[in-house]
This record gives C-alpha cells, sequence and structure tokens, in this order.
C-alpha cells in the first residue's frame, strides 16, 4: 500500500518487499501456554483451500483473514490463539492456549474449530507436534521433568540458558510428537521465538527427510541404469559401422529413461537441501548449551538427520553423474560416426577426382579426334573448292596437289584454335 504522504515516486513492490522481512511473525507468549502444531502436506495447487478453510474457522471465531494473504494470526475466546501459514508443499496450523499443560491435544483442536473443518480440507497430517509451555523459576530444571517410555530423551538449555527444552521425538498413541518448554527467564517475544524455532526444527527435518525414502528407492534403477550404460560404452568402443544406427536407438532410450529419474527426482532432492539448511539454521538459533545426562537436540539431530541427508546428496549426485557420462557416450558415438562420415566423404571426392581424370582424358581424346575430323573436312572443301576452279577455267590447278599442300596448314590452324579455346577455359575456372 502506497503511503498518501510520500510524494515521490514509488516502485510498485516497495512495501510488499520490505514488509517481507516481517512475515510469519511468532506469536508473543508470556506464561504457560498449550501449542498444537499441524502440518498439512498437500499439492501446490491445494493451497487456496486451504486458506478458505481457515478463514472458515476464524470467522466462527468472529475474525476475518484477507484474501489472498499467506500468514495470519487471530483471536479466539478466553484468549485461544490461531496462526495459519501457507507454503507450497504444506500448511502449517497453530493453536495456543493459555494455562499450561494439557494431556489432550484432541481437545484443544475442537475447541478451536480444526475436527470439524478438517473433514473438508485436502491432503494428509505430515506433522502434529504438543508443546506445553510452562513457567519455571529455579536454577537448574528438575531431574524428571520430561516423561517418556522412550529410551532416548533429548533435552538442552535453549536461548542461552533462559528455558529448557525436552523431547524424545517419538510419535505417541495420540499421533502426536510431544515437546516442554520451562520457560525460566525468557521474555514474551523470546518465547514465542523459540517455540516457533522448536516447530519449524520438527516440520522441515520432516520435509527434509522425504527425500531420503526416494533415494533409497532409486539405488536399484541407478544401478540397473549404469550397467547398461558400461555394456554400451563398451559395445561402442568395438562396434561396427553397421551397429551405429542400433546403438544410437539403444542410447537414446537410455537417456529418455535417465532424464525420466532426473525429472522425478530433482525437485525432491533439491528441497531437501533447502529444508536441511533451514533445519540446521533453526538449530543454531536455539543457542543451545547442554543439560548433563541429555543429548541434546542440535546434536541428537546432526547425528541422525546427516547421514539421510548425505544419502539423498549422493544419490542426487550420481544421477547427475550418470546423466553426464551419457552425454559423454553420446557424443563418443557422435565423433565415431562424424569421423566414419568424414571418411566417406573423402572416399567419395577420391571418386570424383578419378573420374574427373578420366573425363579430361577422354575429353583430350575426343579433341584429337576432333582435329583429324575439322582438317578432314577443311581438306575435302579445299580438294571442291580446286575442282570447281579448274572447271570455271581459273587455271590449271591439281585438285590433290591443293588438297596435300592445305591439309598440314588447316591441321596446324585448328590445333591452334583448340588449344587457345581449351586455354582461355582453363583459365576462367582458375579465376572462379
Amino acid at each position: 500500500m502506497s503511503n498518501a504522504a510520500f510524494k515521490m515516486p514509488e516502485h510498485s513492490r516497495r512495501a510488499a518487499l520490505n514488509d517481507e522481512v516481517h512475515a510469519r511473525p511468532p506469536v508473543r507468549l508470556e506464561g504457560g501456554w498449550q501449542v498444537v502444531y499441524l502440518a498439512v502436506r498437500h499439492a501446490p495447487h491445494e493451497r487456496d483451500a486451504h486458506r478458505d478453510g481457515f478463514r472458515g474457522i476464524a470467522k466462527s471465531h468472529g475474525a476475518e483473514v484477507p484474501a489472498g494473504a499467506d500468514h495470519a494470526i487471530v483471536s479466539g475466546p478466553a484468549g485461544l490463539l490461531l496462526k495459519w501459514e501457507g507454503h507450497s508443499e504444506f500448511t502449517g496450523y497453530t493453536f495456543l492456549a493459555p494455562g499450561g499443560q494439557s494431556a489432550a491435544p484432541e481437545a484443544l483442536l475442537d475447541r478451536a474449530g480444526w475436527s470439524k473443518a478438517a473433514t473438508s480440507l485436502p491432503g494428509e497430517v505430515f506433522v502434529a507436534v504438543s508443546l506445553d509451555l510452562v513457567p519455571f523459576e529455579g536454577a537448574s530444571p528438575p531431574p524428571k521433568a520430561f516423561e517418556s517410555d522412550a529410551p532416548t530423551v533429548l533435552g538442552g538449555a535453549i536461548a542461552e540458558g533462559n528455558a529448557w527444552a525436552y523431547t524424545d521425538l517419538r510419535i505417541r498413541e495420540d499421533g502426536f510428537t510431544r515437546f516442554l518448554v520451562l520457560n525460566r527467564a525468557m521474555g514474551p517475544g523470546q518465547a514465542g521465538r523459540m517455540v516457533q524455532r522448536l516447530l519449524e526444527i520438527e516440520t522441515y527435518r520432516m520435509m527434509a527427510l522425504l527425500a531420503f525414502p526416494v533415494a533409497r528407492g532409486c539405488a536399484s534403477r541407478l544401478a540397473e541404469l549404469e550397467a547398461a550404460l558400461r555394456a554400451l560404452v563398451e559395445r561402442i568402443s568395438a562396434a561396427k559401422s553397421e551397429d551405429e544406427a542400433s546403438l544410437l536407438d539403444d542410447l537414446t532410450r537410455l537417456a529418455v529413461r535417465v532424464e525420466h529419474l532426473q525429472s522425478e527426482t530433482g525437485f525432491r532432492f533439491e528441497a531437501s537441501e533447502a529444508y536441511e539448511a533451514l533445519v540446521a539454521r533453526r538449530l543454531a538459533e536455539l543457542r543451545e548449551l547442554r543439560i548433563p545426562g541429555l543429548s541434546p537436540i542440535e546434536e541428537f539431530l546432526n547425528r541422525r538427520l546427516a547421514p539421510a541427508m548425505a544419502t539423498c546428496r549422493s544419490t542426487s549426485r550420481r544421477i547427475a553423474n550418470l546423466a553426464a557420462r551419457l552425454a559423454r557416450a553420446s557424443a563418443m558415438l557422435r565423433t565415431r560416426v562424424d569421423i566414419a562420415r568424414e571418411v566417406q566423404n573423402q572416399q567419395l571426392l577420391a571418386a570424383m577426382n578419378r573420374r574427373g581424370r578420366l573425363q579430361l582424358r577422354l575429353q583430350q581424346a575426343v579433341e584429337g579426334l576432333s582435329v583429324v575430323v575439322i582438317t578432314y573436312y577443311g581438306v575435302s572443301l579445299a580438294g571442291v573448292l580446286a575442282k570447281a576452279a579448274v572447271a570455271a577455267g581459273w587455271g590449271n590447278i591439281d585438285p590433290d596437289i591443293t588438297m596435300g599442300l592445305v591439309a598440314p596448314i588447316i591441321a596446324g590452324a585448328v590445333f591452334f584454335i583448340a588449344r587457345r579455346a581449351r586455354r582461355a577455359l582453363t583459365q576462367d575456372e582458375g579465376s572462379a
């Protein structure tokens, strides 16, 4: 929106780009809060349906959501807060109720109106988190702060020791992953940021891991394609000219299969790298310190998430290397075909040169015969003229003697004229 008091020419996107740094702000949390978070994965074109669904939820609480918004925070009765964030692959719903711990996240969802609206929304729940933000006074966390049957409980002092965060990253019987944050000295803004970062870490961790089953599923296909390419390269090295057409067909079919594999996996692997970077950034922003006896959240995730992401990166590189090797094999085959074609062209040119030389010799032979024939007709014409002169009484001329005398003269003249004409043609071809 343009400022009416601003008199200078203003870029149409200035306000939108400036407000981007304020997008998806955290909720200020003071005191105890129960937080239930859901990430619903859906197709990109289904995000509008989730926006409309949240607008319906907000309307049931007497609030309005701007049309076309990508995020919104609305208030409900008794201090209830509802937050919605739209993303390209998923939509995040956060429901916050003051009061501290609760063992029934479904009760908060029913209270917020989600359970009724969810039946008409597309997609599937991909992340479900129940987080309790509890005020705590004390210099050290209690030893049994987080109850869990899991063998591994993760925890660390976050916000440089101003709070303690716990989780086991297990999906419990109610379908939720539980987090506990004991707030010792965080202010409302910092508490909201820490809660949001924990929820984002869990969401982006799961989104990053979507590429892991894809990478494992590609292993057998990659091995098959690599073996097929090796066999093709060996065939190219030992092939004859008559095999090149079938080799080209096989190489084209293999290239199509590799291209399909790249198309199927490229976006997922690239998105996984982006989500992994977001997880690393959010973990760093926790500013976590170790709690004696517990594995820190950042350390645990780096140890468990890194191998899966390394597998994804390795698979992505294998596919890229396979495509590059396929391109080199295609270039090798094209070079082989070009060389064979060049040899054929040289042979064709040599044959054309031989035919040209034969034509030249034939032309020279015909030229010699032409001199003889023209001389013969010229001498015969001289004899006829001599006979005509004798018959007319112009003198006593012997036609035979006349023909014998003019024969070398006519032959020399014809030869000279033919040679001069050939030289003129040769000079014209050279200049052209």
